[in-house]
């Protein structure tokens, strides 16, 4: 994806033994992007996602969008 080293973080609400995605903000100004991978396959995939598309992801989310508690 990129040479830069992505400081990735898990949300504050994941407290379900790491059953969860990790997402990297620190490359949004360099790049435009979000990185985001599973925690549980560290050396797994990560995918990028442009920072308009992940911010718009999140805002539906906050607002119930896609059907979760």
């Amino acid at each position: 994806m990129t040479s830069e080293s992505p400081r990735w973080f898990k949300s504050s609400y994941s407290e379900n033994g790491g059953q969860c995605v990790e997402v990297a903000t620190d490359l949004v100004a360099s790049h435009g992007l979000v990185p985001v991978r599973d925690s549980k396959e560290l050396a797994g995939p990560v995918l990028g996602f442009p920072a308009a598309a992940f911010s718009c992801f999140l805002a539906g989310a906050k607002v119930g969008e896609f059907g979760g508690g």
